[in-house]
């Protein structure tokens, strides 16, 4: 097979989305399953479905375009605010979207009312995070703006925690968003279909007891793939952390000094000039054909006995105490950043597995 190549695990995944679904179905909370770090890929989606989740959210409006160009009926999410240039998109491709901006949301509403559709529009909530959202004291404005929208249905409220500043999704946040969909509900007379909680960093605080309260709706993208949440980087438990692996090929395998020679400036991909290396003396060093245009290097877990030492655009550098020899494949475990990346990149070939 074509290296580098992501290898895919789809009874893996399976599991893992099957696991959760059981789990929060338990405490009356359905999941989106998110696919922005997989882009997407309808072996993914349709593995997802069959382990019963039951709607898909993406951030980008052309992945989730091309799988109802697919043929995909099931209901869709699109989890970024869209940008105006793109409501007839998210009206033609997406059941509902994500918004915390009005005049995207009059803007959608036009654009419903041209193509003869009702678009569902959840609205967010900032609570400490610093990302998107409305503001609390903004929150009824805008959801009676929506409800005067009869092209457009207000199906929630929620909120995304742990993503910019790490905030985590604890007793305090989560209650206050269940106090926002009680007030709303009281004061505009209706009754809130959806209040999401947030992604996989909710998590852990469901599984130390964390209460849901009116939380029945999580947006999940990290502990489906990777089976473990963001904030700490920790498995849950029950889950597979490996239906990913990143394959690349060594291309050249050498014996060289530890420590560079001559007069240093930048590197490709540092602001500041390196550290000098410390003189480890001679060293197996192997290259791959693999870079930072196809991963994070960062984020890879090399296999046992191997170190990763440095990357460049088209390189992973690598030492290893055992043999290495050129045309061997070293397999990695990849993390969220470096699987985002490595889906992303056309260079790297993606195999699915099954059975």
């Amino acid at each position: 097979m074509s290296a580098p190549r992501l290898e895919i695990d789809l009874d893996r995944l399976h599991h893992n989305a099957a696991t959760l679904v059981r789990r929060l179905a338990g405490q009356g909370i359905a999941v989106t399953a998110v696919g922005k770090a997989c882009l997407g890929r309808p072996e993914i989606v349709r593995t997802w479905l069959a382990a019963g989740v039951t709607s898909i959210g993406d951030s980008r409006i052309e992945t989730l375009e091309g799988l109802a160009r697919g043929g995909l009926t099931t209901p869709t999410l699109l989890i970024r605010t869209p940008m105006l240039s793109q409501v007839e998109q998210v009206v033609a491709h997406v059941t509902s979207s994500c918004h915390s901006e009005p005049l995207v949301i009059q803007a959608l509403a036009a654009a419903a009312q041209r193509q003869r559709r009702r678009h569902g529009v959840l609205l967010m909530v900032e609570l400490g995070d610093r990302r998107e959202g409305l503001l609390p004291r903004d929150l009824e404005a805008i959801a009676r703006l929506t409800l005067g929208l009869p092209s457009l249905r207000l199906v929630g409220i929620g909120t995304n925690l742990g993503c910019q500043h790490g905030v985590a999704p604890d007793a305090a946040n989560m209650a206050e968003l269940s106090a926002l969909a009680d007030a709303l509900e009281a004061r505009l007379g209706i009754r809130l279909e959806l209040v999401s909680g947030g992604n996989s960093a909710n998590l852990p605080w469901l599984a130390r007891g964390g209460a849901p309260g009116r939380i029945n709706h999580l947006r999940l993208g990290e502990a489906l793939l990777l089976g473990r949440e963001p904030l700490a980087r920790c498995p849950i438990p029950g889950l597979h952390t490996d239906a990913f692996s990143l394959v690349g090929e060594l291309i050249e395998v050498k014996r060289k000094p530890s420590r560079p020679w001559g007069e240093q400036g930048l590197t490709s991909f540092l602001a500041t000039a390196a550290a000098p290396a410390p003189d480890r003396g001679w060293r197996q060093r192997g290259l791959l054909a693999l870079g930072v245009q196809d991963v994070d290097p960062a984020d890879l877990v090399p296999p046992p006995g191997v170190s990763i030492v440095g990357a460049s655009s088209d390189h992973l550098v690598v030492e290893a105490e055992r043999p290495l020899r050129v045309g061997e494949e070293l397999r990695f475990q990849p993390g969220y950043s470096a699987l985002l990346r490595a889906m992303t990149s056309p260079f790297v070939h993606k195999h699915c597995l099954k059975g």
